[in-house]
C-alpha cells in the first residue's frame, strides 16, 4: 500500500509538472508575441535603420512579409500609440537603428508611397555615410553611427578644420597645420577660395577678391581663375577645382582615420545662391578627392533637416503645416529660407540671400579702422605689410568674438606687429555697433523678401532657428528679433548644423540605409529660359521653364514641331537676381531631327530637367514618327509652323500651359512613362493624362513610336573630362608625394628619437650594463650623429637615416639586449624551477603508491625521472656560469632558451604525469548480470519497477521539455 501510495504521488507529480510545463510555454510564447509587436511599434518610431552585417541576418523573410501586409490604417494608430513614447528616448537613437535586412526595399520601414532607392550595393564593402559642411572659413564633416549623427574630430582632435592649403618646397600641409603657416608662409598658403568656384578671372567678383588675398591668383588656359604658388621648388598653377579637391581630400582622410573604414559616398554643402557653373566646378572637385557626391545640397536645407527630422510634434499631412526660418550668417554670405514642416515633410518654400554680407565683413571693418588708427598713432600703414595685415585680421576675429559676450572695453594688444614695434588699442561693443551700422542694415532686406516670396505674414511663422557664427553677433539678433517680434531660437548648433544635415541627407540616399518616409522638397533660386531658333522673321521663340522658388528636384516635357536639328540655349531669365556675371547656363543641340514621311514638322519631346544638385539638363529628347496617318487622329492636333508670329507664340503658350499643369502636381502632365525625379528626389512613375493615353493608344495600334534623339551639350564654364582626369592624376601624384615626405620625415624622427631617448637611458637604467670605455665610445657617436641631423643630415632620403638608425642600434642592442635579459631572466629561471618541482612530487608520489598515480607505466616514470635529472643538470650548470659574469658582458644562457627547455619539459612529462586513469566497468556489468538471471529482489514483482522506469523517462521528458521552451 505505501509503495501504491508513493507510485500515485509521483504520477500526480508528473502531470504536475507536465501541466506546469504547457502553462510555462503559454506564457513563454505569449511574451514572445508581445515582444515581437512591441518591436514593431520601436520600429515604426524609428527615422532612420542603421544597416549591420550582424543584425541585418536577424530579421526572417516571414518578418518581412507581415510588415508588407500591414494596411495602412494600422500603421496610422500604431503611430500613435508610439507617439508619447518616442518623445522620452534620445533624439539619435530615434534616428539611427539597425537596418536588419539587406534584401527588403529601401523605403519600406513605412510603406506609405512607394518610392525606389539608389541601387542596392553589398554591405560587406563597410560602406559609411558622411556629410561635408564646406564652408568658406572652417569645414566640419558628420557621420553616421549606430549611435546616431556624431561630428567627428581631426587629428588634433579639434572637430573644425580650417580651410586652408599651404603648399611647401617638399609636401603640403592641409587645414590646422596650413593655418599655422598663414603669417608665416604668406605667399604659398591658400585661403577664401570658395567664392572663386566656377568663375572666369576677369569676373567681377574674382577681381574684387583678388584684392582681399595675399596669393597670386592666376587665368588659367580655360579663363577660369586659378592660384599661382611655389610648390616643389617651382612656380605651379592649380584651378580652384584642384584646391577644393585638396581640401575634400584631407576631410575624405579625416573621416577615414575616424570610422575605420573606406569613404566614398558623401553630401556636401553649398550656399543655396550658387549658380550651375559654381555647382558643377564643386561636383568636380569632389571628383577630384574621390568622392562620390550624392548631393550638392543647400545649407539652409540642410539645416532644416537637421531641425525637422527630430520633431516628433509636426502636423499631419493633412492639416496646415509648421512654418520655421532658418537663417544662416556665416563668414562671408547670408542666407534666409523659410520651410514648411509637415509629419514627414520638409518643403522649403522661398529663400533669399546677401552673398556679401558675413563675419568676414565686421572684421573688415574692425581692420580699417584700427589701420587708421595705428597710421595716426605709430605712424605705420598696415595694408602695405601683408603679414602685419594677417595678423590684424586674427586679432580682430577675436576681438569680435569677445565684443559678443561682452559689452565693456576690451583691449587689443599685438606684439611686434610691424617694425619691431608694439601695438595697442582697444574698443567696446557700443562702438563697434556704431562702425558697423551700415552693415546691420543690410540684415532686414532678405527677412522681408523671404515672407514675400512664400507669401507669408509674421503671424504664420512658428519659429525662427539662426546659425552661422555670425548670428553670435547681438546686433544681428536684435536685428532679427526686431523684424518678426518674437524672440528667435538657438537650438541648433550653430557651427555643425550643416554638416549634420547633409549627414543625414547622405543616410537617407545610401543603401546602406533603411530610412522612413521624409521627404525633401527644395527650390530653383532663379528662374530658368529656353531659347531657340524659328524659321520665323523674329528669329527666336522663348519659354521659361521654372520660376523662381519652383521646387526641385523636378523634370519638365516640352513637345517641339521641328524638320531639322535644333539648338536650345538655357539661361537665368532676371540676370539682376543672379550674383553671378553670365546668365548663360548651357547651349544643347538636339540632334538626328528630320520631317516625317509626309513632309510634315516632326513631334519632338524634349525632356528639362533640375536634378538632385540644383543642376539644370536638358535630359532626353525623342521624336514621335508617324508609320501610319490613314483615317486616325486621335492622338491631338500637332502644331505646325504654317504662320509666322501668331504660331510661334502659340507654341510658346502652350508649352508655357504644360509647365503650369506640371507645377500643380508631383509629375508633369506631359512626363514620360519612364521614372523621373519627382520632389523628393525619389524615381516615381508619372501617371499619363488623358493626351498621354491616347497617345499610348495609337503607339500600340502601330501608328507612332517614339525614338531617342542625341543630345550634344556645351555648358558654361565646364571643365573638359581631360583636364579633370588630369587633375586626378596631379592630386593622385601629389597625395603619394607627401606620403614619401611623410616616410622620410619619419626615418629622420626615428633617428633623433632614438639618440634622445638611449642616451638618456645611458646614465640611468643602462649604466651597469655598459663598460666606460663602450660608454664613452658611444657617448660621441650618439653626438656626432645629434650634431649631423642639424647639418649635413638635415635634409637627406629617407634610406640615408634607416641607414644611420641601423648602424646605431648596432652599438644599442647588445646594450639593450643584456638589459632585458637581466630583468626578464629571474620570472622565466622562476617558472622553469617550479615545474621542475612539479615533476619531482609527481614522481615521489609515485613511489610512495599514491593510488592516484599507481596506473603510471613505471618505464614511463624512471624516463620522466631521468628527463628532470639532465633538466636539473643543465639549469645548474647555466646558473653557475652566469654568476660568473658581470652585467657588462652578454648572458650565457638567454630568456628565449630557458623559455623553450621549459616549453620542452611539458611536452615530454606532461602526457605521462598527468595521463588519464583507465575507466572500471565491472561493477555495472556484476549489476546487470545480477538483475537479469536472479530477478526481482524483496518480493517485488516485474511490472512494479516499472513505473521508476516511467518516471525516470517523464522526468527526462520533462527536462528535455524545459530546454525546448528555455
Amino acid at each position: 500500500m505505501d509503495f501504491m501510495l508513493l507510485l500515485a504521488t509521483a504520477a500526480g507529480a508528473v502531470v504536475t509538472l507536465a501541466a506546469a510545463a504547457v502553462a510555462a510555454l503559454i506564457v513563454v510564447k505569449s511574451l514572445s508575441s508581445l515582444k515581437k509587436r512591441t518591436s514593431k511599434d520601436n520600429e515604426r518610431s524609428k527615422k532612420i535603420y542603421f544597416k549591420t552585417e550582424t543584425n541585418r541576418k536577424q530579421e526572417t523573410h516571414k518578418q518581412l512579409g507581415e510588415k508588407e501586409q500591414e494596411t495602412q490604417e494600422e500603421l496610422g494608430e500604431k503611430e500613435q500609440e508610439t507617439h508619447e513614447e518616442v518623445n522620452e528616448e534620445k533624439q539619435d537613437s530615434q534616428i539611427l537603428s539597425p537596418n536588419y535586412s539587406s534584401n527588403s526595399s529601401k523605403k519600406d520601414a513605412v510603406p506609405a508611397q512607394k518610392a525606389s532607392a539608389p541601387a542596392p550595393r553589398p554591405l560587406g564593402s563597410g560602406m559609411s555615410v558622411v556629410g561635408i559642411d564646406l564652408g568658406f572659413l572652417n569645414c566640419y564633416i558628420a557621420v553616421a553611427r549606430s549611435g546616431g549623427i556624431e561630428t567627428i574630430a581631426n587629428e588634433y582632435s579639434d572637430r573644425c578644420t580650417p580651410a586652408c592649403i599651404s603648399l611647401g618646397s617638399r609636401t603640403r600641409a592641409i587645414g590646422n597645420a596650413a593655418k599655422s603657416q598663414i603669417v608665416t608662409n604668406v605667399r604659398n598658403t591658400i585661403h577664401g577660395f570658395k567664392k572663386l568656384h566656377g568663375r572666369s578671372f576677369d569676373d567681377p567678383i574674382v577681381q574684387t577678391e583678388r584684392i582681399r588675398l595675399p596669393y597670386e591668383l592666376q587665368k588659367m588656359p580655360n579663363g577660369s581663375a586659378g592660384v599661382k604658388v611655389r610648390y616643389l621648388e617651382e612656380e605651379r598653377p592649380f584651378a580652384i577645382e584642384q584646391v577644393t579637391g585638396m581640401l575634400l581630400a584631407k576631410l575624405k582622410e579625416t573621416s577615414e582615420n575616424a570610422l575605420k573604414k573606406p569613404v566614398a559616398d558623401c553630401v556636401i554643402s553649398i550656399p543655396s545662391f550658387f549658380t550651375d557653373a559654381e555647382r558643377r566646378s564643386v561636383m568636380a572637385a569632389a571628383q577630384v578627392a574621390g568622392l562620390n557626391c550624392l548631393r550638392l545640397m543647400n545649407e539652409t536645407t540642410a539645416v532644416a533637416l537637421a531641425y525637422g527630422i527630430y520633431k516628433q510634434d509636426l502636423p499631419p499631412l493633412d492639416e496646415k503645416p509648421r512654418n520655421v526660418i532658418f537663417i544662416d550668417m556665416g563668414h562671408s554670405a547670408y542666407q534666409v529660407s523659410v520651410c514648411a514642416f509637415n509629419k514627414g515633410k520638409l518643403k522649403v518654400l522661398a529663400t533669399t540671400f546677401d552673398p556679401y554680407l558675413g563675419g568676414r565683413n565686421f572684421d573688415e571693418a574692425l581692420v580699417d579702422y584700427f589701420c587708421e588708427e595705428f597710421k595716426t598713432k605709430y605712424k605705420i600703414n598696415v595694408k602695405e605689410n601683408s603679414r602685419a595685415l594677417l595678423r590684424l585680421y586674427q586679432e580682430c576675429e577675436k576681438l569680435k568674438k569677445l565684443m559678443s559676450a561682452n559689452a565693456s572695453d576690451l583691449p587689443l594688444n599685438i606684439e611686434c606687429f610691424m617694425n619691431d614695434l608694439d601695438v595697442s588699442s582697444k574698443m567696446n561693443r557700443a562702438q563697434f555697433e556704431q562702425l558697423c551700422a551700415s552693415l546691420f542694415t543690410r540684415v532686414e532686406p532678405p527677412l522681408k523678401a523671404v515672407m514675400e516670396q512664400a507669401n507669408l505674414q509674421r503671424e504664420d511663422i512658428s519659429s525662427i532657428e539662426i546659425v552661422g557664427g555670425a548670428t553670435r553677433i547681438p546686433a544681428v539678433k536684435e536685428q532679427i528679433t526686431k523684424f518678426f517680434l518674437k524672440d528667435i531660437s538657438t537650438t541648433l548648433n550653430a557651427d555643425e548644423a550643416v554638416a549634420r544635415g547633409c549627414a543625414l541627407q547622405c543616410a537617407i540616399l545610401s543603401p546602406a540605409f533603411k530610412v522612413r518616409e521624409f521627404s525633401i522638397t527644395d527650390l530653383v533660386p532663379y528662374s530658368i529660359t529656353l531659347r531657340w531658333k524659328t524659321s520665323f522673321e523674329d528669329g527666336t521663340g522663348e519659354c521659361e521653364v521654372f520660376c523662381k522658388n519652383h521646387p526641385a528636384p523636378f523634370s519638365k516635357v516640352i513637345t517641339f514641331h521641328k524638320k531639322e536639328p535644333f539648338e536650345l540655349e538655357a539661361f537665368y531669365t532676371n540676370l539682376h537676381e543672379v550674383p553671378y556675371p553670365d546668365p548663360r547656363i548651357g547651349s544643347f543641340t538636339i540632334q538626328n531631327v528630320f520631317p516625317q514621311s509626309d513632309g510634315d514638322s516632326s513631334k519632338v519631346k524634349v525632356k528639362v530637367r533640375v536634378n538632385i544638385h540644383g543642376i539644370f539638363s536638358v535630359a532626353s529628347a525623342s521624336v514621335i514618327e508617324k508609320q501610319n496617318v490613314e483615317g486616325d487622329h486621335s492622338d491631338a492636333p500637332m502644331e505646325t509652323e504654317t504662320s509666322l508670329k501668331n504660331e510661334s507664340k502659340d507654341d510658346v503658350d502652350k508649352m508655357q500651359v504644360d509647365q503650369e499643369e506640371g507645377g500643380h502636381q508631383k509629375c508633369h502632365a506631359e512626363h514620360t512613362p519612364e521614372e523621373e525625379i519627382d520632389h523628393t528626389g525619389t524615381k516615381t512613375k508619372s501617371a499619363p493624362s488623358d493626351k498621354q493615353d491616347r497617345l499610348n493608344q495609337t503607339i500600340k495600334k502601330g501608328k507612332v513610336k517614339s525614338i531617342d534623339l542625341p543630345i550634344q551639350s556645351s555648358l558654361c564654364r565646364q571643365l573638359g573630362q581631360d583636364l579633370l582626369n588630369s587633375y586626378i592624376e596631379n592630386e593622385g601624384k601629389m597625395i603619394m608625394q607627401d606620403k614619401l615626405e611623410k616616410e622620410r620625415n619619419d626615418a629622420k624622427n626615428a633617428v633623433e628619437e632614438y639618440v634622445y631617448d638611449f642616451r638618456d637611458k645611458l646614465g640611468t637604467v643602462y649604466e651597469k650594463f655598459i663598460t666606460q670605455e663602450d660608454l664613452n665610445k658611444l657617448s660621441a657617436i650618439l653626438e656626432d650623429t645629434e650634431n649631423w641631423l642639424y647639418e649635413e643630415g638635415e635634409d637627406q632620403p629617407k634610406q640615408i637615416y634607416v641607414d644611420k638608425l641601423q648602424e646605431l642600434k648596432k652599438y644599442g642592442q647588445p646594450i639593450q639586449m643584456r638589459y632585458m635579459e637581466h630583468e626578464e631572466r629571474p620570472k622565466a629561471l622562476n617558472d622553469l624551477g617550479k615545474k621542475i618541482q612539479l615533476v619531482m612530487k609527481v614522481i615521489e608520489a609515485y613511489r610512495n603508491k599514491d593510488e592516484r598515480y599507481d596506473h603510471l607505466d613505471p618505464a614511463d616514470v624512471e624516463k620522466v625521472e631521468k628527463y628532470i635529472s639532465e633538466a636539473m643538470s643543465w639549469l645548474n650548470s647555466k646558473m653557475n656560469a652566469q654568476n660568473k659574469l658581470s652585467l657588462t658582458q652578454d648572458p650565457v644562457v638567454k630568456v628565449s632558451e630557458i623559455v623553450a627547455k621549459s616549453k620542452e619539459l611539458d611536452n615530454f612529462c606532461n602526457p605521462i604525469i598527468y595521463k588519464p586513469k583507465p575507466k572500471v566497468e565491472v561493477a555495472e556489468d556484476k549489476a546487470k548480470a545480477n538483475s537479469e538471471h536472479n530477478g526481482p529482489m524483496d518480493g517485488q514483482s516485474g511490472t512494479e519497477t516499472k513505473p521508476d522506469t516511467t518516471k525516470d523517462s517523464s522526468q527526462h521528458t520533462k527536462s528535455s521539455g524545459e530546454m525546448e521552451v528555455d
